[in-house]
C-alpha cells in the first residue's frame, strides 16, 4: 500500500475541519493527516489529536494574497513529506472531501495504491447546493450526504488535488503548474463550502472574513444553491462520464491545464450508495 498524507489549512472553520479529520482519517489514518492553522491567535482543538496540527504566522491580508500564500506554503510542506517517505500528497480545502464510488468497495487509500500516478491526479468535481423547499438547514451531527443529494459537475472543483511527486499547487489546488491534469475514473472531489443557505449568510457576517474581501466571493458562490434549487437533475452515470470526457479534452484558452466544460451547468443526483460516505 502506498504511503499517503492530507494536508489543509484552516481559519475560524471548525464546522468543516471537523468533519475533515474524521473522513481522512478513517481513510488514510489520522498520523498521515497535516492541518495548519492561519495565524498564531488559532487554537488548536481537541479533535486534532493524533494529527500532525500547528499554528503559523498569519499569511495574506485579503482574499487573493491569503490564497496565493496558502498554496505556496503548502506546495513547500508537500515536497517536505515527500522528501520522508510519501508516495502521494493529497492537498485540499477542509470543506473538500476527495471519495471514491462506493461501488468499488475501496478505500481511499485502496484505490490510490492501484492506480499508477506520473505527476498528478484530479478527481471529477461535484459542488453542493441546497435545493431551496426540499432540503432543510444541515445538521452537523449526520452525514452530509444523507442531507444533500444535488451537485453541479463543477470544472472550478476537478482540482490536481493529489500529487505524486514535489510540484507547485496553483491557487486553491485548481492546477498544477507547468503541468497537464489528468482526471481519475470513479474518484470525486466533493465540495461542500456553500452548501447551506443559513450558513452562507453567517459567513457573510463574520467580521474576519469580510475584513478580508470575502463578502463578494461569498455572494458569488451562493450561485450554486440557485442552480441546484432551479435546474432539473440529470442521471448521474450518464454525465458524470460526459463530464469526464469533455473536461479532458477542453480547456481554458488562458489555462491550457484547467479543465473546461463549455459553459455547461449540469446538475446532477446522487445515488443513494453515497449516502453514509461523508
Amino acid at each position: 500500500m502506498k504511503k499517503i498524507a492530507a494536508m489543509t489549512m484552516v481559519r475560524n472553520d471548525d464546522f468543516f475541519l471537523r468533519k475533515w479529520v474524521q473522513y481522512y482519517g478513517r481513510e488514510l489514518g489520522r498520523e498521515n493527516l497535516y492541518v495548519f492553522f492561519d495565524g498564531l491567535d488559532q487554537v488548536i482543538p481537541d479533535y486534532c489529536r493524533g494529527v500532525h496540527a500547528a499554528t503559523i504566522q498569519k499569511i495574506g491580508k485579503d482574499v487573493v494574497s491569503n490564497d496565493k500564500g496558502r498554496v505556496q506554503f503548502l506546495s513547500w510542506k508537500a515536497a517536505e513529506l515527500f522528501s520522508n517517505g510519501y508516495d502521494l500528497v493529497i492537498g485540499t480545502d477542509a470543506d473538500e472531501f476527495i471519495v471514491v464510488d462506493p461501488k468499488l468497495g475501496k478505500t481511499l487509500q485502496e484505490y490510490l495504491s492501484g492506480v499508477k500516478i506520473k505527476d498528478s491526479l484530479s478527481p471529477l468535481g461535484l459542488d453542493f447546493g441546497q435545493k431551496v423547499g426540499v432540503e432543510t438547514d444541515i445538521r452537523e451531527d449526520e452525514p452530509f450526504l444523507s442531507q444533500r443529494h444535488y451537485a453541479q459537475i463543477g470544472t472550478r472543483y476537478t482540482k490536481a488535488s493529489i500529487l505524486a511527486k514535489p510540484l507547485f499547487w496553483g491557487s486553491g489546488f485548481h492546477r498544477v503548474r507547468e503541468h497537464n491534469f489528468h482526471i481519475a475514473k470513479d474518484l470525486y472531489l466533493l465540495h461542500f463550502g456553500y452548501f447551506d443557505l443559513k450558513r452562507i449568510e453567517e459567513r457573510s457576517s463574520d467580521k474576519d472574513r469580510l475584513a478580508q474581501g470575502w463578502k463578494r466571493h461569498l455572494k458569488k458562490r451562493a450561485r450554486t444553491i440557485r442552480l441546484v434549487s432551479d435546474l432539473p437533475a440529470r442521471k448521474f452515470e450518464r454525465w458524470v462520464r460526459f463530464a469526464r470526457i469533455c473536461q479532458t479534452l477542453v480547456r481554458h484558452i488562458y489555462a491550457w491545464n484547467k479543465p473546461a466544460m463549455l459553459g455547461l451547468k449540469i446538475i446532477v443526483a446522487m445515488p443513494p450508495r453515497f449516502e453514509d460516505i461523508v
